[in-house]
């Protein structure tokens, strides 16, 4: 995979301002939900298509995408969160033990805590994404390892699981357990992870050219409709 250079100070801080800006809806994604989304699309089961993905980071109501100034702001833009997505492909690839969560962190009783929920949520839509093809981790042997992305990221839980993330400090833990939890994901899913194309299927069996031709002349195919054109029915 080949890598792109990582974005810069100014032009992360161009992305996140843009995230930020009147022109995204409310309930558009940050950076950090972000990341988090594209982090589970780069580790998921099945590749998805930027063009179905890319809608959400707008926000649930597709119909509420910023209006760009122009073309070429579209694809800058598109374009920047494309090499993050590559970026966390390529850490993945790499060096995934050294894969790092866009976390945001603040202060909570004199010490600093981890605030994950919005990356685990940002990675939990990526993941209704294909729902279905991601049902296999949770009763695979990973499966604890999963759950504190379903706890913090999760629209809805359980009510005797709230428990688990009722203060900072225990949603500061288990955002500690998915960093380490997402080299495990990668590689549970990295030789089971499936194209977004599907194969060309024929219909029909090929035919051999010294198969009898299919419209019922009686030739064999290479001197009916398989011939080569004669030269002076070849076109100019």
């Amino acid at each position: 995979m080949q890598l792109d250079d990582p974005l810069s100070d100014k032009e992360f801080k161009e992305l996140d301002q843009f995230l930020l800006s009147d022109r995204c809806a409310e309930d558009g994604m940050t950076m950090d939900s972000l990341h988090g989304y594209l982090t589970a699309l780069v580790i998921g089961p099945e590749m998805v298509l930027m063009p179905e993905w890319l809608p959400n980071v707008w926000g649930p109501e597709r119909k509420k995408a910023p209006q760009f100034k122009s073309e070429k702001e579209l694809e800058r833009i598109t374009g920047l969160i494309a090499r993050v997505m590559n970026e966390i492909a390529v850490t993945l690839e790499v060096a995934p033990k050294e894969f790092e969560p866009l976390y945001c962190e603040y202060e909570f009783e004199g010490r600093s805590v981890i605030d994950g929920e919005a990356w685990a949520w940002g990675f939990w839509e990526g993941i209704q994404l294909r729902a279905q093809a991601w049902e296999p981790i949770w009763s695979s042997n990973i499966a604890a390892l999963a759950r504190p992305i379903y706890l913090l990221g999760a629209e809805e839980i359980e009510e005797e699981e709230m428990v688990l993330v009722d203060d900072p400090i225990k949603r500061h833990k288990l955002a500690i357990e998915v960093e380490a939890a997402i080299p495990e994901i990668y590689r549970f899913w990295l030789p089971l992870k499936k194209s977004a194309v599907a194969p060309t299927k024929r219909e029909a069996p090929k035919v051999g050219r010294n198969d009898l031709c299919a419209c019922g002349s009686g030739k064999k195919f290479k001197k009916c409709c398989g011939a080569e054109p004669s030269a002076e029915n070849k076109p100019d």
